[in-house]
This record gives structure tokens, sequence and C-alpha cells, in this order.
């Protein structure tokens, strides 16, 4: 299964400001949230990306991606109709092919050996089917994301078939539904926010919002669910982080990743050890 196109959903009302912040890469040099996406989809060998944005977005995701940009095609979701309704306006795009999922307020690090974008995508190619990246997530976190269900592939560490999809649940559904063999208690499997996704989840949307009058918010995960009863469709644990931009401290947390993970580690340690001493003396 050859993936050669990338899919960024950034027009949410409340979170498409934060593609657009500054910071320091692993590489030392100042960029926006949007370019360091874009840096982690092209790691992985993707020739085409689609940013889906409000109208009147374009010009200025256009220069957040900077020297990228003639990378980028814009797609307007004119109304703010869910996740699901922000994928499917994509579907033109997208096609009859295979494409990598991202959500433009998450950023990614791993270690030196793959980035997850590559991680994800070469999964998905070994294994011919939809995956979805998945973190081991503490139970108080589920109101902040999807979550799944299934049982371990066999001989496959960290890889699991999905048998259920569940859109932020309650600590009830998730016992009941969502418990998988071998994860800690009171742990979950929750997105990551990357996924390589088949053409049939198009069609499963195109049937939502189809289904949807104007003012219902069609969601992916109910898409995701179907998925996983009519095909093959795998999760994964991968050798890396998500940090949600969205929360307080949010972006904060991405920094000091992206900082201890990339070549000026030393230098960041002993300006963190320095201010630790100054407040313990304070």
């Amino acid at each position: 299964m050859e993936v050669r196109r990338a899919v960024i959903t950034a027009a949410s009302r409340d979170q498409r400001r934060l593609p657009l912040q500054t910071l320091v890469d692993r590489d030392g040099c100042p960029k926006t949230a949007l370019r360091i996406l874009v840096e982690e989809i092209l790691s992985a060998g993707i020739e085409e990306v689609a940013v889906v944005i409000c109208p009147g977005d374009e010009a200025v995701f256009s220069a957040a991606a900077a020297a990228h940009a003639r990378r980028l095609r814009f797609v307007e979701q004119a109304e703010p109709r869910g996740y699901g309704h922000a994928v499917f306006c994509a579907a033109e795009f997208t096609g009859d092919e295979p494409f990598l999922l991202l959500v433009a307020d998450h950023l990614y690090v791993s270690g030196p050996a793959a980035t997850c974008a590559q991680q994800v995508v070469g999964i998905a190619r070994s294994e011919r089917c939809a995956v979805s990246a998945v973190q081991p997530t503490r139970e108080s976190k589920l109101p902040f994301y999807g979550a799944v269900g299934g049982r371990l592939v066999a001989g496959k560490r960290g890889l699991y078939e999905i048998s259920d999809v569940i859109e932020k649940p309650t600590p009830t559904e998730a016992e009941q539904r969502l418990v998988v063999p071998g994860l800690r208690a009171g742990h979950y499997l929750c997105f990551f926010g990357l996924h390589v996704l088949t053409p049939a989840v198009m069609d499963l949307l195109s049937a939502d919002v189809a289904a949807a009058d104007k003012d219902t918010r069609v969601q992916l995960s109910p898409a995701l669910a179907r998925l996983a009863g009519r095909e093959r469709y795998l999760a994964a644990e991968l050798a890396g982080y998500r940090y949600d931009l969205g929360p307080k401290y949010g972006l904060l947390s991405a920094q000091l990743a992206l900082a201890l993970a990339g070549r000026d580690r030393d230098e960041v340690l002993s300006g963190l050890v320095e201010l630790l001493g100054q407040r313990q003396l304070a």
C-alpha cells in the first residue's frame, strides 16, 4: 500500500491559530508549528499535502509554511461541522488513495531512528491496511481523546487489531468496551493524532455527511468504528510522543520536548537546572 498524500486538519475555530505559533525546532531553528508538522510529513516520503482551513486563512497558513508552501494545497471547510466533516472536505484531494491524516495542533517527538510519521506509514505499508497511532493514556485524560479497544496482534509488539472506537469515552464506557489486555490498570489506547486511512473512510464519512443536518457536527470516530467492522484496521504504539498544543502550557511542553530532543539539549538542561536552583533559593 503506497501512501503518497497527507491531510492536515486546521479549521477548528478554537485551535486554528496554534499551527501559526513559532517554536525552536530540534535543529535549533525557529519555525512555526505548521512548518515542523509539514517536515514531519515529508520525512515519510509523502508527495502531496492538503491543509483543511477556515475560509480566508490561506494567506497566513501559506506564510507559516515558509518554503514548504509550494507543496501545500488548501481546502476550505466553509462551516464548522466537526472533525469528520473537515476530513471529508479533502475527499476530492485524496481520491481513491490511502492517506496520512494529522491534526494541526499536535507535534511529535521521536528518537533518531525514525519520525512518528515514518513509523506509522511504514506499518501501513507492511501490513497493507489502515493504521492509527495510539498512546497508552491515563483514564483521567479520556475526555480529551478518541480511544480504541482491541487485542494484541500475535507476534507483534505494540500492534493491536481494533475492535471498537469511541470518541472521548466516559470511564464507564472505556471499562466496558475498551479494555486492552496487557495495558496497565486505568490506562487506555488513545489516539495519537496520526493515522493512515484507506479510501473506505471517505465513503463512510460521505454517508455521515449526507445523513446529517446543517446543525449536526460530523465526527471521525463513528466512521472509524464502522471501518473496524468492514476491513482490517490496526492501532500501533510508536516510539515517540505526541504533544497537544491546545491545553494550558501545551506550547511550553512541546517546546521543552523539542529542545530536549535536539542539538541544544545540554544548553537547555543547564538553563533548567540554573532556573530551578534560583527558584529553590528564592
